[in-house]
């Protein structure tokens, strides 16, 4: 049985999701399988008005995926089938969440991090967070959903500067760009969160699920469309021979020579 690494607490009316795989809470198979769970359970819950997510500790948010899976995925077809189709889905799930969702990041926001935290309605950002899409790095890209959720938020130029280069900005760049929505003191966000959230559960649920779907209207190609091309590429990236020689890279610290 795989160890318990998504936490939940329901109070007040509205519920959080921690999650809590030390010591960096990467994106493993078990947490995307358990986030799946719990969010498919929130879904159902009358009780619950309104969600935030958040990271375990004080280092990460979410420091991206668990890399040692990724050694598994060379070959045509294994990506998708052992991580990112199901991925997608589960991510897709919480952008799709009926209810209000708030991001509350704590640490570092890193690769499939990011990609959570945008899913979000709402993302409060501590000063001292770094948020960055770093996959190039591996030979690869962000893979579900780090481009175009991420292009939605800030803009087409300022993505490709994200993903192209894999380097990390400041919350307070995040914050001038648009990608998080309020920048507070280190120690913070889970509370500012919960403020939020606290106003969102009193307010009128119908009203605001309405409000959310609406919004969501805004962006003319469906998120299914998008997630079909992506997955079509990040196929022949991950059984390419950067994808290979970043990730062995990694793992064995070193830099990674891309032919």
């Amino acid at each position: 049985m795989d160890a318990k690494v998504i936490e939940l607490e329901i109070s007040d009316g509205y519920a959080v999701i921690v999650l809590n795989n030390p010591p960096m809470n990467v994106v493993s198979a078990p947490l995307t399988r358990q986030l799946y769970e719990t969010l498919k359970a929130l879904e159902r819950a009358d009780s619950v008005r309104a969600l935030i997510l958040t990271g375990a500790g004080a280092r990460a948010f979410c420091a991206g995926s668990d890399i040692t899976e990724l050694t598994q995925m060379f070959e045509p077809g294994a990506a998708l089938e052992k991580k990112l189709i199901f991925q997608n889905k589960v991510f897709e799930q919480l952008r799709s969440f009926p209810k209000p969702t708030i991001a509350a990041l704590n640490g570092y926001v890193y690769g499939g991090g990011l990609e959570i935290a945008v899913c979000c309605d709402l993302i409060v950002a501590e000063a001292q967070v770094k948020l960055c899409l770093p996959e190039i790095k591996l030979g690869v890209f962000p893979s579900s959903g780090g481009t175009y959720r991420v292009a939605r938020r800030i803009g087409e130029a300022r993505a490709k500067e994200m993903v192209f280069l894999g380097e990390p900005i400041t919350a307070a760049q995040a914050l001038a760009w648009g990608l998080v929505n309020r920048v507070v003191d280190q120690g913070t966000a889970l509370a500012s969160a919960r403020e939020i959230a606290q106003k969102l559960s009193r307010g009128p649920a119908l009203a605001l699920q309405a409000a959310k779907a609406t919004i969501q209207l805004a962006f003319e190609r469906s998120d299914a469309e998008a997630v079909g091309e992506s997955l079509k590429a990040s196929d022949r990236v991950f059984s390419s021979a950067d994808a290979k020689e970043g990730i062995s890279a990694f793992l064995e610290k070193r830099s990674a020579n891309f032919a």
